[in-house]
Order: structure tokens, then sequence, then C-alpha cells
């Protein structure tokens, strides 16, 4: 069946539908990984966009369950050159082409991926439609699509009720706004026992539970739109508790402590991103996802400073908060597909714990 992807400056696209048989209007963004698709779709930080990979055949080692960095998955659309339909892999459980129908994602394939990732790239990001109706009105569509906006996506994607992972280590307190599995499995792993939290829980739970660390996970949209969220932080901030964050919650804290956030022109989505640690110099290869940053120029130099930079464009990647047991990151440590380079931050944020616990 053909599909077309049309975006909202009016370009379009033709291929083959993949997926679930449904038409999709979403905001279209790439990632450069070349493996790691799994993750991807199950990653809660792509609720509300529909996703292009890059690399040029997705599906090759098919689907293992095991992979998955939530119960299920979160993109709008899946936008890809070649879909492998004949996996081969030992681990390999089903087909991408059915874990796609199983998670209602429509898709398209057989368009130039590069192309599209060029003109998102040049253009910046935009919204699309995922249409298998080959007799669309191109002046009826374009202001459907250009209308779209991603909201809400936290309350979507966090958990519904608190659980638990046992561990006889540190008692961590995860904030879940959208969190892969793997940033609860690497504090797991380490000892901890983690209690999961959803996303707007009070700071008064939290804090009552007598956490010796909490942790704000990744997640998905404009972090200014979580207002509620923010306001919890800042009592959060004050407690001295250590709290270590990733991604969307490096954006929040950032928001809760006066800072500023801004949105990337195409955002970096992919498994190669290199980032300076500013205090050694050293380079690390990391996995990145998200459209929003952290504005440098907006920081009181009293509050926080920077830690890390990106190499590509110079934007901030972590900041470490001034006399508070806080440090934020942007990229993920956790990174499943992607480098371990930076997975020594779980340890720092151990050694953090274990000092205040000293101090007591």
């Amino acid at each position: 069946m053909k599909a077309f992807l049309i975006l909202e400056d009016g370009t379009v696209f033709s291929g083959t539908s993949i997926g679930a048989e449904r038409e999709v209007i979403s905001e279209i963004v790439f990632n450069t990984s070349m493996t790691g698709y799994l993750e991807v779709l199950t990653d809660p930080s792509y609720a509300g966009q529909a996703v292009t990979m890059t690399y040029p055949l997705i599906g090759n080692y098919g689907i293992c369950y095991k992979d998955m960095e939530s119960l299920k998955a979160w993109p709008d659309g899946f936008i890809v050159r070649e879909l492998s339909r004949m996996p081969s892999n030992f681990r390999c459980e089903d087909t991408i082409q059915k874990f796609l129908v199983d998670n209602n994602i429509p898709g398209i394939a057989g368009i130039d991926t590069r192309a599209l990732a060029k003109i998102l790239r040049e253009k910046g990001t935009m919204n699309g439609m995922i249409t298998t109706n080959e007799n669309y009105n191109l002046e009826e569509v374009l202001p459907k699509i250009k209308e779209y906006t991603v909201s809400g996506v936290v309350k979507k994607v966090t958990c519904k009720e608190k659980s638990v992972l046992n561990g006889d280590g540190f008692k961590v307190a995860l904030l879940d706004f959208g969190a892969k599995k793997n940033i609860a499995r690497s504090l797991n792993n380490r000892g901890c026992e983690v209690t999961i939290y959803p996303a707007e829980t009070k700071a008064e739970e939290i804090l009552a539970s007598n956490p010796d660390g909490i942790m704000l996970s990744n997640g998905p949209g404009d972090p200014k739109e979580c207002t509620e969220i923010i306001e919890e932080l800042k009592k959060l901030y004050v407690s001295d508790v250590p709290m270590f964050a990733i991604c969307l919650g490096h954006q929040l804290m950032a928001l809760a402590t006066g800072a500023d956030t801004h949105k990337l022109k195409y955002g970096h989505r992919g498994a190669n991103h290199p980032v300076k640690d500013l205090k050694t110099g050293r380079v690390y290869i990391s996995s990145q996802n998200h459209g929003y940053v952290v504005d440098e120029t907006t920081l009181d130099p009293n509050v926080a400073k920077p830690a890390f930079e990106n190499v590509n464009d110079k934007t901030n990647e972590g900041l470490e908060y001034v006399g508070k047991n806080i440090f934020t990151v942007q990229f993920h440590p956790e990174a499943c597909a992607g480098p371990q380079d930076t997975a020594y931050l779980f340890d720092r944020f151990i050694d953090m714990m274990k000092m205040k616990k000293e101090e007591q």
C-alpha cells in the first residue's frame, strides 16, 4: 500500500505503508543511531513525535523484548529507508513490522531518509502527516499539520503508581517523567533500592520516605509546560538530599532554580554525540535524545555552573550546583543501545550519597 509523508512546508515524500494503517500528524524528528531501534521505539521521550531513522536498513536483527526501555512503544510514527522483513539474529523473537502493528504505530518506508534529515537540519524540526490517502488535498491538510503541538506528554508517559526495585544499598527516589528502564536498572545494579514515583508526586511525600538520593529522569516535551512539577522541584532543591538528573530532569531543575530553556533548531538524537567535561577537558561519546536545551546565559553563577558542553554546537550538556549535592546532565549515561562512556556518573551519584551519609 502506498503511503505519503507530507511536511508542513509542503514537501511530500512517497513510499510504502508499514505498521498500523492509520493517519497521523506529529512532530517529525530524526535519529542518527545505526542500532537500537527498539530502544528508540520504547523510549518515552519520543511521545508526541514521529521518528525518522537515518541509517538506511532498520529491523535487520528483529525484536528482542528484553531490550525494551518501557512497557510499550511511544512514537506517533516511524519513518525508514528500508524495513528488513526477514531478520536474522539468535536473540530475535519477532519482526519489527509485527511490533509496529501490535503497538498501533503507522509508518512509511522507501523514502530517502537522509534527504528528509537534511531538510529538517536546514529548515528546523517541523510537523508532518503520514497518510495512505492517495487523494489527499494539500491545501486542506497543511493547516491541520501546522496546528499540531506536542503537549501533555509527561502526564501521558509517567507511571500511574509508585513501585519498588528492592536492593540492600542506598534508597533512591526516582521521579518518572518518562524514565527509560535502564536508569532504574543502572542504580539497582549498584545495589540501590529504587522507588519509582509518578511525575506529579508531591515533594513532601518523597522527602517523607527519607531517601538517600533523588533521581530525576528523562522525558518528552517542552520542559516549561511542567509548571506543577517545577514547583515541587523547588522544594526538593532546598532539601539538601543528593540529586542526579538526566535530560528532561536536567532542564526542569534548571527552570526550578531560575534559569531558562529554549528549543533547538532540530535537536540532538543519536548515539554518537561528543560531550566535553569542562573540568578535565576529556571528551566522551554519548547517546542523546532532546529537542530543548538549558540556556547558559540565564544561569546564576551563584546557583549553578556549566559542567559539560556539546562539542558540535557548544550547547550546555550538564550543570553542577554551587554548594549543593546536585549535578545534572543533558545526555544519557544509562544509554542502551549506545556508548557506556559516561556510566561512571552513576558511581559519582553513589559516592555523593555515601559522603552525605558519613556527614550525618
